[in-house]
């Protein structure tokens, strides 16, 4: 088990000011903010594609890589077929059966029928369902994902927020970045406010949106804080 995360102290440049928080495992944690909030920055720091400029950052395993994975907004999808995608990734963990775990990755985001289809002409949701599954095959503890539906059609982002939906119930601990306050609400169980860098609060999520505790918390709800 490599949760809990903890973060002491941490701060990166003038994006992120530094903040104290563990996340354990379980209920899903959404960190939202409108954009430029430093969503993005915070969960690359947590992932560990970042180094802190300040502070330290720790799990309880000392090999954390290998226990999660993470899903961007405009995923990367190498020139070969869907199957071979997700393959790869498996292959570079050194997971003997590659192929076949590969394959019933595809099938849980249903994706089967294309796997033999190359992964830069699916439609931008199946990249993205392939992007999930690419994660999912390792089996990871914790999957981040960012802003994983911001450049989806309604059909689309329903589809992805099932299946993510999907891996909380099956014990992954999911940490979700999102400036969509509907998103939040049905994805979400606890939600870290980002305001211009800042950790102004963290909450249940229907506390947050029923009494939220900062005034730029109460703004954003209300639409009044600037969503860019």
């Amino acid at each position: 088990m490599i949760l809990p995360l903890r973060l002491e102290g941490v701060a990166y440049r003038a994006i992120i000011e530094p903040l104290t928080l563990e996340l354990g495992a379980g209920p899903s944690t959404v960190i939202l903010g409108a954009n430029g909030a430093g969503k993005s920055v915070l969960m690359r720091l947590m992932h560990g594609l970042l180094a802190p400029t300040e502070g330290r950052i720790s799990w309880s395993s000392e090999d954390p890589r290998r226990h999660q994975a993470m899903v961007f907004q405009r995923p990367v999808m190498l020139r070969r077929s869907a199957l071979a995608n997700v393959a790869y990734a498996l292959k570079l963990a050194g997971v003997a059966d590659a192929n076949r775990r590969a394959m019933a990755a595809l099938e849980e985001v249903g994706l089967a029928h294309l796997a033999h289809r190359s992964a830069r002409v699916l439609s931008g949701g199946e990249q993205q369902r392939l992007a999930l599954a690419r994660a999912w095959a390792l089996h990871p503890e914790v999957l981040f994902l960012d802003e994983p539906t911001a450049s989806l059609d309604p059909t689309a982002t329903r589809e992805i927020e099932s299946l993510i939906r999907a891996f909380d119930a099956a014990g992954t601990k999911v940490v979700m970045a999102t400036h969509n306050l509907g998103q939040a609400r049905r994805l979400g169980d606890e939600v870290l406010f980002l305001h211009q860098g800042r950790l102004v609060e963290r909450a249940q999520v229907g506390q947050f949106f029923a009494k939220p505790a900062s005034a730029e918390a109460a703004a954003f709800i209300k639409g009044e804080l600037p969503w860019v």
